[in-house]
């Protein structure tokens, strides 16, 4: 299902994607507590201030370029100033070298390795992020990140990787368990979510 999805670190280039995909999580509240929905200033500000140990990847995917044009005349049947969708007009296709005439490379996924604990006895756990556009997602692009994620983990030194989800968001659960974490234990009423106390899944790998 992710065939021609590319995994790459993230550049300043794709705050703005990162921010849009990271804000639809925050609406559908099935991944967070965050409530606050982020600005692609914010999210060029957060990029700039990660370390080496703390990396941000995206999914990138070519999708075909579309582009809209006015047809004031029309065909016959067709209401006045209706708009045609069509593939733009290029000698040259867009994206990289291999893609297809017309398509671009669109950034689908992110995913990042945060700091658990600032605390010195901490700085071998790793608490990660993953999040997928409304679209791709049972895909299999989450997986994909969080995989790359857990093999960066290894490579950076990590002992332990650790989450906190909610229990009912059910896919991601499986997902998680699917790649070797286990379950910890459950904190009750752990956030109130628009008026409601909702409880947390937390779960750990060993690496």
């Amino acid at each position: 299902m992710t065939a021609g999805v590319t995994l790459r670190p993230a550049a300043e280039a794709d705050a703005e994607a990162i921010c849009l995909i990271y804000n639809q999580g925050i609406e559908d509240r099935i991944a967070t507590l965050e409530t606050e929905l982020r600005t692609p200033v914010e999210r060029r500000h957060w990029l700039a201030s990660r370390s080496h140990r703390h990396p941000v990847i995206v999914a990138e995917a070519c999708v075909p370029e579309r582009v809209e044009r006015s047809e004031p005349q029309g065909r016959a049947g067709d209401s006045p100033g209706a708009r045609l969708v069509e593939p733009p007009e290029r000698s040259e296709p867009l994206g990289r070298a291999g893609d297809s005439p017309g398509a671009r490379p669109v950034v689908i996924g992110w995913g990042s390795l945060n700091q658990f604990n600032p605390r010195k006895a901490y700085e071998h756990v790793a608490d990660f992020s993953v999040y997928v556009e409304r679209e791709w997602r049972g895909k299999g692009v989450g997986r994909r990140l969080l995989e790359r994620l857990i093999e960066l983990a290894r490579e950076i030194g990590y002992h332990k990787m650790v989450l906190s989800t909610f229990p009912f968001n059910e896919s991601g659960v499986a997902l998680y368990e699917r790649l070797g974490f286990r379950r910890v234990g459950v904190y009750r009423d752990q956030g109130m979510l628009d008026g409601k106390w909702v409880d947390t899944l937390i779960m750990e790998m060993l690496l």
